[in-house]
């Protein structure tokens, strides 16, 4: 059963999601060669903790990160810690905040100094297609419209989608109904209803969509490593078109 929130309820995510956006927008500032993911996970829990929240990733099935910060050839659920970033790198941020209740998720990858052409592209392609199945969060579409939306972007492009891992509902907590593919077929799945809120995130490799994780138990990176992109945003399906709660003020 997918969740409907009330208005109250959105409202309540407005919030949250707006503090997520101020957290990932901060965070992204202080990237720079030479700086420890460590120190950005630091960053972000200071940052949360000034705006009243908590991070829904801190002690999630045991993570010990307040982000997650992946790196390069690492997808998604990086642990910060001792790794200095460096002049040409990627870096994904996922940041998550619960405020009053209720959860805020969002990410981005971002370049630190100047990056490869290819891997310019490959993020360029990947929050593209995270807009293409936004614009698919209408109510009375199917949940395989958005999917196939990002899908049909991404391979158009020649890239690979991660199958393993996939966008969410959110709402109380991190991880509601439904699971959000980031392939699928279109006219299938549940229809879309307004009070609806997703988490949409497409996890886009460079090479093959193969994926592994490391000995530390969460950091996913690429089978053949090469780079991936990850971007993400809350989003509220309404009567007109969607709504991200994620979204940088004017």
């Amino acid at each position: 059963m997918i969740p409907i929130k009330t208005p109250e309820q959105i409202e309540s995510m407005r919030r949250s999601g707006k503090a997520a956006r101020q957290v990932l927008d901060e965070v992204v500032s202080k990237v720079e060669p030479g700086v420890t993911t460590g120190e950005l996970d630091q960053y972000a829990a200071e940052l949360i903790k000034k705006l009243g929240g908590v991070s829904p990733f801190l002690g999630y099935r045991g993570f010990p990160g307040t982000l997650c910060i992946s790196v390069n050839e690492e997808v998604v659920h990086g642990i910060g810690g001792a790794k200095k970033l460096a002049y040409g790198d990627t870096v994904t941020l996922d940041v998550g905040v619960i405020l009053d209740g209720w959860v805020g998720d969002n990410a981005t990858t971002v370049a630190v100094g100047a990056i490869h052409p290819e891997t310019e592209d490959l993020l360029r392609v990947t929050e593209e297609a995270l807009y293409r199945g936004i614009d698919q969060a209408r109510e009375g579409k199917r949940l395989g419209d958005l999917c196939n939306a990002i899908q049909r972007h991404v391979e158009s492009h020649k890239y690979s989608i991660v199958r393993e891992f996939v966008g969410h509902g959110v709402g109380k907590t991190l991880h509601e109904e439904p699971q959000i593919p980031n392939y699928g077929k279109k006219g299938a799945g549940p229809k879309l209803k307004a009070g609806m809120t997703f988490a949409i995130e497409p996890m886009v490799n460079m090479g093959r969509a193969g994926v592994k994780i490391l000995s530390d138990g969460w950091t996913v990176v690429t089978s053949d490593g090469k780079p991936s992109a990850h971007f993400e945003h809350t989003v509220l399906i309404t009567k007109g078109d969607p709504e991200i709660l994620t979204c940088q003020d004017d």
